[in-house]
Parts: C-alpha cells; structure tokens; sequence
C-alpha cells in the first residue's frame, strides 16, 4: 500500500510540475500572414508517452527554466520536427528540455505553425499525405511562417533575458527535421535582434532554395544525422557543413552510420544514443556551460 502511495504522489507530482509550465504566446493576437486560420492545437496520444502536438495556428513558446543553482545563463529554443504538420514533443522536446535543463541550460520549446490536419489521427495522415506527389507543393506555403516563428522567438527570448536570468548574448536555437529547417534557416538573412548565436540543425531539411549565403558573422553550428537516414536527409546536413567550412565559420558535425531519421532522444542502443553529448560537449567547448 506505501507504495502504491508514493507512485501515486510521484505521478501527481510529475503532472502538477508539467502543469506549472509557463507557455508564452509569441505574438500579441493572430500570427502574421496566417490571420484566418481557424483551427486550434491539439494533442494526439497514440498510446505510448510519445504525444504529438498538431493544427497550431498559435505559435507559443513553453518555459522550462534550468535549476537556478546551476544555470549558466545559456537558453536554447527547441524546435521538434514533424514535417511542418505535427511536432513530435517528447523525444525531440521535452526530453530535450529536460537534458538541457541538467546542464544549467534554460530551454524554450518552440510550437511554430503547423499546416492543417483534416483527421483525429495526425500521424497517420501525415505519413498518408507523405506518400502523394503533391505533398512538398502543399508544405510550401508554411514553411516561411514556421521560420518566421523561429526568427520571433529569438527575438522575444533575447528581449526577455533578464526575465528569465539568461545572457542575451547566450541564445541558441536546436532543431530536428523540420524543426532543423526553422533552426537552419535563421542562421540566414539575421537581424540584430534576432541572430542566433548558435545553431543546431539536427537531420535537418534543409535544401539549397531555403539556404542563402553564409554571413560574415555567422553563428557557430553544429549538426548531426545518420547515413540510414530514411527521408535520405544526410546530404542537406553534410551541404549545411560545406558550406561552413567554405566560409571558414565554426563547425561541426556527426555523421552516424545508422540511426534512421528521427531518432532525437531515443534510445537504440547504437551510436546515435550520444548524439546529445557531443552536443553537451560542443556547448561546453564555446564556452556556454560556464557556471555564472
């Protein structure tokens, strides 16, 4: 019976501190270029702790605020990846947070805009719309709203870093697939405000009309995908690298030999599993982890 008592008190404990989550809505009223969307996010559970988050129209930025004992003052905005219709939330989000959060890094998890989903069932449609020839055509009209979001949540983060006990000029961006194109994309075509000053773009899409040229003060970058890759990503990380390298700007990559596309924060007892790691250390290595 004590037992039972306590996971009951942990599991209420765990929902009462997801609860306390601090959300911020990233514009004051509707998002720019996309006032008549008429749908509302939802969350689809398919049955294991891996939710999906769908039909955003909203973009919000949720708080998860590192241990003032060990903040460092580095924040990280987290984009998950989805295919710009779902975002996957846990393995390419709150784990992710949470991760970070142990390092003293305080991280924002980005809910940009999403395309609509027409079903209750996100994920299956999605791979459904995958498989039609006119799927990029559909996807293309949002995909400047999701960087947009992205470049908007810099901006608010770093104009909000006292606030939040973060140094403005500690605000990276990290993320995954489609969540990478948004990261990517804002170490483009930056303004002050809104420059990141650091990238992460994991298994990133990220072909060469939504790259431009590298700037002069371009933000360090790390990125990470497998050979395996099954949406055949690895060469858009490798080009992202390339172009790095060309620019002589800091760089680094991890080409796993598997790990599939999409493997965030799950464990496959492989290689892969350290991709976050390498990331620690990358931070580490800039300088970002520092104790205050």
């Amino acid at each position: 019976m004590n037992k039972i008592i306590v996971i009951a008190f942990l599991l209420l404990t765990s929902f009462s501190t997801t609860a306390q989550q601090k959300v911020i809505q990233l514009y004051n009223g509707a998002a720019p270029g996309s006032e008549q969307w008429a749908y509302n996010e939802q969350v689809y559970k398919p049955g294991t702790k891996d939710g999906l988050v769908y039909n955003v129209s909203h973009p919000t930025l949720t708080v998860y605020p590192a241990d003032p004992s060990k903040a460092n003052g580095t924040a990280v905005i987290v984009c998950p990846g989805g295919a710009f219709y779902i975002l996957a939330i846990v393995h390419e989000g709150t784990d992710v947070a949470h991760w970070l959060n142990e390092k003293g890094v305080t991280v924002f998890i980005l809910k940009y805009r999403l395309g609509h989903s027409l079903t209750d069932n996100p994920g299956q449609e999605l791979s459904d719309n995958m498989k039609k020839s006119d799927f990029d055509k559909k996807i293309a009209p949002v995909i400047p709203l999701c960087i947009a979001d992205g470049r908007a949540a810099i901006e608010y983060v770093r104009a909000h870093a006292a606030e939040y006990g973060i140094n403005p000029a500690q605000v990276g961006i990290m993320g995954f697939s489609a969540g990478g194109t948004v990261a990517a994309s804002t170490a483009f075509n930056y303004t002050p405000e809104n420059r990141p000053d650091f990238v992460a773009p994991i298994y990133a899409y990220m072909p060469p009309s939504l790259q431009g040229p590298v700037p002069d003060d371009a933000p360090p970058l790390f990125v990470a995908a497998a050979t395996d890759d099954g949406l055949g990503l690895a060469s858009h990380s490798v080009d992202l690298y390339s172009k790095w390298l060309a620019a002589k700007k800091p760089a680094e990559i991890h080409i796993y030999e598997k790990g599939d596309h999409g493997f965030g924060m799950h464990k496959q007892n492989i290689p892969t599993d350290t991709w976050i790691d390498r990331f620690g250390d990358w931070l580490g290595l800039l300088g970002y982890l520092k104790a205050k």
